[in-house]
């Protein structure tokens, strides 16, 4: 099985072997077996449902929760002439049933849907044809109601396998602790038990966790101490742009991102950073999903992720080369009871969910009864400003009627306008005759746009203004009025998010939450706040037994490159004489500046050398600073720009 699998991956990769475990999984799939993959961030999950499915005859259905994740692989699969195309919430009838008729035909090797769409009757009618070697289930925690991001759509993937029952699946994950592992094969009704699983151990990674009134400085030292690109992660849209600007005035080249700036944004800024262009990006966690950068040398997290899965995912994204790389994490008391209050408005009570999908209905004056299949521009700000709505609540709120599978939430636009040639050729030729005007713009679209006849395809109104040489604002009209006579079909590009209505306008009364579900949900982000609190104030043992242990793994040799195991390390003392030297230290230094002899002569009970070699510790830290006299202060506010 693996000779031909190594053919596949050489021909389309280049490369010559697999990463650890790619191999086995793939041996799994090929033999038919369901299949779970628990593989670290940037452990190569694609290729062990890609490889799979080049070398069996048929189509991989892959089922993801993530949009730009679909088109980032559609396209790169199609640039290596790999057929692929996705469905998800949003598209035009039309896209959809060109999509499903060429997945029918067998021209796709791989089929991307969205979890959602697995609830249309359309697409399931449509399965019964398809040609499907594998279900490739990606980010499959969401289908556990004790993972971390539990998703009910996800449930209907039991279903599918229904009518397709002979087609195995390979669900793939990143963070899960075995209790998620044994739900998703229960909830994916494996015929047995089959675990591949890559050790979460990350040797070159060395996590930092550090308590920080002012995190902004601690900030700055670190990214000033090392070299490389980073990544800060924050919890708020506003504080991205707040702390880009504080870094470029400070000498460090940064820009920022999150879910609100429009595609174009989006994807310049994600490309000047791939290219080094700018070392460190400064984003909420809608930034990192699919990215495959290898050379992050930092990830700080300027604010607390929402649990430990969370975290070890997205510090997972620094060193994925195998290089030393750093994991810091800010955080102080403000954080802790942020999180927890973030818990309650992250689960807003079931009526205050009601009453916020009545006013969905409202602000898009969509009739009960209708608005099935239909998007609408949606502006969250403009809607909570409207009906006077506390933000967070009302996000959450509609997040959770996302999750319940009544509307579906895109927070993001698309990147290009799509055109597919709708007419025959004698008809389009007539119109050209008929419509000389138009020549010059439709010979200049099927000179720059191969397989427009058969599919949509992403067009670029402004590069089609430039080649054709007319202005961008008549093309749109164009194209519209193209599209209206039905010449082609033209999808313009969204700009503003989009609220998706998945079943028809229901009174609030008829939106059912089950207790069951709700409460289960809220006690499972509980219990993870708690176990996150715990990782973070437990100084006394290495960070990294502390998290594999989190995920099942148990291992006695510590790390030694975390901030535990370097502030124990560097002293040579046990933890406790090392804390007690460090609080007298700290005590005496905050008063005033003192020589090490005169500290030395302050502290009793200990030896000389382990009070020096606490101090060089705290130096080394950053906690204190040797001045020209020297004599030891506490480091102060440093010079920063601000």
């Amino acid at each position: 099985m693996s000779t031909q699998a190594k053919q596949v991956l050489y021909k389309y990769w280049g490369y010559h072997s697999f990463r650890p475990m790619q191999e086995e999984i793939i041996d799994s799939v090929l033999l038919g077996f369901d299949t779970v993959a628990l593989l670290p961030t940037g452990g190569g999950k694609s290729l062990c449902f890609q490889i799979p499915a080049l070398v069996n005859e048929g189509t991989c259905l892959v089922i993801t929760p993530l949009i730009a994740l679909m088109s980032d692989q559609v396209e790169r699969l199609g640039k290596m002439n790999i057929p692929a195309k996705a469905l998800h919430t949003g598209m035009y009838y039309t896209e959809i049933e060109s999509v499903l008729n060429n997945a029918v035909h067998g021209r796709l090797k791989f089929l991307y849907v969205s979890p959602e769409r697995l609830m249309n009757r359309v697409f399931q009618q449509a399965l019964y044809d398809i040609p499907v070697n594998l279900i490739a289930v990606d980010e499959a925690h969401c289908i556990s109601q004790w993972g971390y991001d539990f998703r009910p759509p996800y449930l209907k993937i039991a279903e599918i396998r229904e009518i397709i029952p002979d087609v195995p699946v390979l669900a793939l994950t990143a963070t899960a602790t075995p209790e998620v592992v044994d739900d998703i094969q229960d909830k994916l009704k494996f015929k047995k038990r089959n675990l591949f699983k890559a050790g979460f151990e990350r040797k070159n990674l060395s996590y930092g966790i550090f308590h920080e009134n002012d995190k902004t400085a601690k900030m700055l030292r670190l990214l000033k101490n090392e070299t490389g690109t980073a990544i800060v992660y924050v919890r708020n849209r506003k504080k991205t742009k707040e702390l880009a600007e504080i870094l470029n005035k400070n000498n460090i080249s940064a820009t920022f991102y999150h879910a609100g700036l429009n595609a174009t944004q989006r994807a310049a800024r994600q490309h000047d950073w791939t290219k080094n262009r700018v070392r460190v990006m400064v984003a909420t966690n809608a930034f990192g999903m699919g990215i495959d950068k290898p050379d992050v040398r930092q990830v700080i997290h300027y604010n607390l992720p929402s649990d430990i899965e969370s975290y070890f995912q997205e510090a997972g994204r620094a060193g994925r080369d195998g290089k030393p790389a750093k994991a810091s994490l800010l955080f102080n008391e403000t954080d802790i009871k942020f999180a927890r209050k973030n818990i309650d408005d992250s689960f807003p009570e079931p009526d205050f969910i009601r009453n916020v999908y009545n006013a969905l209905g409202n602000f898009f004056r969509l009739p009960e009864g209708s608005g099935k299949d239909v998007g609408f521009d949606f502006k969250i700000i403009d809607f909570v400003k409207t009906y006077d709505l506390p933000l967070i609540p009302a996000y959450n709120a509609i997040k959770f009627l996302e999750k319940e599978g009544y509307i579906a939430y895109d927070e993001s636009a698309g990147r290009f306008s799509k055109i597919k040639i709708t007419s025959d050729n004698e008809t389009l030729y007539r119109f050209i005759v008929e419509n000389p005007k138009y020549e010059i713009l439709i010979k200049e679209i099927l000179r720059s746009y191969g397989g427009i006849f058969s599919d949509y395809v992403p067009v670029n109104e402004r590069q089609i203004a430039k080649r054709a040489g007319e202005k961008v604002e008549k093309v749109f009209e164009k194209l519209g009025y193209l599209s209206k006579i039905k010449i082609l079909s033209y999808v313009p590009v969204k700009t503003v998010p989009q609220i998706f209505y998945n079943v028809e306008r229901l009174p609030k009364s008829y939106i059912t939450l089950s207790k069951d579900n709700y409460k289960n949900l809220k006690e499972a982000a509980v219990k993870r706040l708690n176990a996150f609190i715990d990782f973070l104030t437990n100084d006394k043992e290495c960070r990294s037994l502390q998290l594999l242990r989190y995920f099942g793994e148990h291992k006695n040799n510590r790390c030694g490159i975390c901030d535990v195991c370097l502030k124990i390390d560097a002293t040579e003392l046990d933890t406790g004489r090392f804390e007690n030297i460090k609080k007298q230290l700290i005590d005496l230094v905050s008063s005033k500046p003192r020589r090490v002899d005169e500290l030395i002569s302050l502290i009793d009970g200990f030896e000389e050398d382990e009070i020096i070699s606490t101090v060089e510790w705290l130096i080394d830290h950053n906690t204190f600073t040797r001045l020209k006299d020297n004599k030891i202060s506490c480091t102060g506010q440093l010079d920063f720009d601000f």
